[in-house]
């Protein structure tokens, strides 16, 4: 399959996923609304993931991913959150979305890959859920799953050298795309309370400060969207 491209599409539109879940979403969102870039949001309401469900129809007509974020600019569709945010580089390239310097360029793509592609088990058993609190959750998963405690010392020890490195508050000491990629991590070590170091804990709390994070964190609490087969671990939404 080509490069699909839509007849007529609006500049700049970026399809996304519920926001308390898709941490996906989140990276480019974050990005553009931290960068001050302007596009128009559409959402994709998770109903299901089936092939048949509204959700798979609408993403599926849009990329051959069928998942989300999915990025439209004049018709040319950019799928997969590192594809849209190495794209947003390129095409503003005044808004230093990655670092200047070239070493300290390829360090922060590496983390992002990094990022992209691992922290398996962190990301399986610790969902985003950004409504919800669920310490409780969060010391059974650290109790028995190994696999999440190797990924939870292996980001911490990534954000610690970043920081130490870059002097923070955020891990190139300038707003990046490398932040943008860790942002639903933040978001995952909140819900679930998971134990972390002083230097993570300020870098967290750096993250939830940017206006971008913030604008998207509300956004996701003012959905009351409750999806059961996002949360396998609740019988529903918690009273208000």
């Amino acid at each position: 399959m080509g490069i699909p491209i839509l007849p007529g599409a609006a500049m700049l539109t970026l399809h996304i996923g519920n926001k308390n879940y898709s941490s996906w979403s989140m990276r480019p969102w974050v990005l553009m609304t931290q960068a001050g870039i302007p596009f128009e949001e559409v959402l994709l309401r998770f109903d299901s993931f089936d092939p048949a469900s509204q959700f798979k129809r609408q993403a599926t007509a849009l990329s051959p991913s069928a998942t989300v974020p999915v990025l439209v600019d004049d018709g040319l569709v950019v799928w997969d959150t590192l594809a849209i945010a190495e794209y947003l580089a390129e095409r503003f390239p005044d808004k230093a979305l990655w670092p200047r310097d070239v070493a300290t360029r390829a360090l922060a793509r590496s983390v992002c890959a990094q990022m992209h592609s691992g922290f398996g088990a962190l990301r399986q058993y610790f969902p985003m859920n950004i409504e919800a609190h669920l310490p409780a959750v969060g010391v059974r998963v650290l109790r028995e799953q190994p696999a999440v405690l190797e990924d939870l010392e292996r980001l911490q020890s990534l954000w610690e050298a970043l920081l130490a490195r870059h002097g923070g508050p955020l891990l190139f000491d300038g707003f990046s795309i490398a932040d943008a990629f860790f942002a639903p991590v933040v978001m995952r070590l909140k819900t679930y309370a998971v134990p972390v170091s002083a230097r993570v804990q300020a870098y967290m709390a750096a993250v939830l400060a940017l206006p971008g994070v913030a604008r998207w964190v509300a956004d996701a609490l003012a959905e009351h969207d409750f999806r059961p087969f996002e949360e396998p671990y609740r019988q529903g939404p918690d009273p208000a």
